[in-house]
């Protein structure tokens, strides 16, 4: 028996065939045998009456922008494959974006109070070889999604939504005038938010093989010594099995929660998850100073998380929206997930709310809800410089030597520069004075780094540079337009304003708000 089975059969219910199963959907994506869904079909026939604004598939974040809706006065459904309930494993967030949830009046004041079951600080970014790097109040909120769930799903149920549980989405026909799901239910407008194995998506993207991977496993346990710093972004390895681990860990409720996480291209002799959990489990003393026997696993916890560079997600089919990891609207750095959808939940629930009032539901007006950002476009390079390819060989310790020096640079430049990069932001101003910096300081590296990520890909990422900074100079200027765009008819408005959205999120400028 493996370390990984011995410690996995001790939680409850049959966690490895868990973690098998997903090494096995994790495998067809690989090996381009991944089953392609028909879900989605057309008719052209018009609906006789259509009874929904808004019907969400995905429960578990989808109740999210329900709710949003919901509250704002949109008539939504929302469909979920099992019972709507949040996850044991708090979610990690920075205790600013939790204030959308109050200004879009979906939570009061005590209940995000009651919803933040931890809060530490400081955090720590450090790579085997350099300095420590701490910074607070980066990702130092754990959140509980029991309450938060629940707690939402009681205000979406008071402010007319209707849920359906257990009750997966087995087709959806799309009709001129609105798209019936499941042959029960007529709507409007459909949102996706069922994640990154979504019919609907995969159907869109028809066996598309992901570009790159992150893979993810950890634990909750007790038992470590006390500690209540985190890990944002750590490695204390070398390359193992032609990757770079990293870790995090953070101070939770039941104990304490550490993963190991590494990125990687889709090639099928990539190690799988249970390979990887192997490594954890191998590793993790070494890491926490701790020996396994000391420790009471509380759950493990594991997953992967595919990215393509055709993102976000441009459905063909009309009335069809896909929101949070369903459009791949994460930067490939980032697990996705909540606090993705967090930080878009004011620009998708109004920008939605005003495609539902000029009729803009074609695919090509949706589209404009999920536009390109160059801010996430110019992250590929990073991700690529942090992994390695499978047959490709690299100095072992090349990656955290430029981690080190890039970041011991950022900290220089101050936590303007540093915190929101922590949180998946990139701006035009803080990026060019890093790479600047850093340049200067280590050009011997940073040549090392070229045939690493390939000079195709450096010069695909000077093309998104250089959008990231026109998209920030369309959005410093974009005040201007302001009392032109309020005299256009609204159908014209939506579009300008799915433009400026588009320039304040692609230059990161979105952060300045919190």
């Amino acid at each position: 028996m493996s370390i990984t089975e011995d410690i996995l059969s001790q939680l409850p219910g049959d966690v490895m065939e868990g973690l098998r199963r997903s090494d096995r959907i994790l495998a067809s994506l690989r090996e381009d045998r991944a089953p392609i869904p028909t879900v989605v079909k057309q008719n052209n026939q018009l609906l006789d009456t259509v009874d929904w604004d808004v019907i969400v598939c995905g429960g578990t974040l989808g109740i999210l922008i329900g709710c949003a809706l919901a509250v704002q006065g949109a008539k939504v459904g929302l469909i979920e494959r099992g019972i709507l309930r949040g996850r044991e494993q708090e979610w990690n967030i920075s205790r600013k974006e939790l204030e959308i949830f109050l200004e879009l009046n979906l939570l009061t004041n005590e209940e995000l109070e009651q919803a933040i079951a931890t809060e530490y600080n400081p955090a720590r970014v450090s790579f085997q070889g350099g300095t420590e790097v701490w910074v607070e109040d980066v990702l130092n909120i754990g959140v509980d999604p029991v309450y938060l769930l629940a707690t939402l799903k009681t205000r979406f149920l008071a402010a007319g939504g209707e849920l359906w549980e257990n009750t997966p989405l087995s087709e959806a026909v799309v009709h001129p005038n609105g798209v019936m799901v499941n042959n029960q239910f007529k709507t409007r407008l459909l949102i996706d938010a069922m994640g990154h194995l979504s019919p609907i998506a995969q159907q869109a993207r028809q066996g598309e093989k992901p570009d790159a991977l992150c893979l993810v496993v950890g634990s909750c346990a007790q038992g470590f010594p006390e500690n209540r710093s985190g890990d944002l972004l750590l490695s204390f390895t070398s390359l193992h099995n032609q990757c770079q681990y990293f870790w995090e860990a953070f101070p939770a409720r039941d104990g304490r929660t550490t993963y190991l996480f590494t990125y990687m291209d889709a090639h099928p002799q990539r190690l799988g998850l249970e390979a990887l959990f192997e490594e954890y489990l191998r590793l993790l003393p070494q890491y926490q100073g701790v020996e396994l026997s000391q420790l009471k696993f509380q759950r493990a916890l594991f997953g992967f998380f595919p990215t393509y560079r055709q993102s976000p997600l441009k459905t063909p089919w009309n009335r069809i929206l896909p929101v949070g990891d369903s459009s791949g609207s994460q930067s490939p750095l980032s697990f996705g997930g909540f606090g993705a959808m967090v930080r878009h939940l004011k620009r998708l629930t109004f920008g939605i709310q005003e495609a539902l009032q000029t009729e803009q539901l074609s695919a090509k007006a949706l589209a404009l809800l999920q536009p390109y950002q160059p801010s996430l476009a110019v992250t590929w390079l990073f991700q690529k410089a942090m992994s390695v390819g499978v047959h490709q060989n690299i100095p072992p310790d090349q990656i955290n030597q430029l981690l080190s020096v890039v970041f011991q640079e950022m900290q220089q430049l101050g936590s303007t520069v540093l915190k929101p990069f922590l949180q998946d932001v990139v701006q035009f101003p803080a990026l060019t004075q890093t790479l600047l910096k850093t340049g200067l300081a280590n050009p011997g590296l940073v040549a090392k780094i070229i045939p690493q990520v390939g000079l195709i890909n450096l010069l695909d990422w000077v093309v998104h540079y250089g959008n990231l900074g026109v998209y920030t100079a369309l959005f410093w200027l974009s005040p201007m337009l302001e009392t032109l765009i309020k005299h256009l008819p609204s159908q014209q408005q939506y579009y300008w304003h799915r433009l400026v959205d588009g320039w304040k999120f692609g230059s990161g400028s979105d952060y300045a708000d919190g």
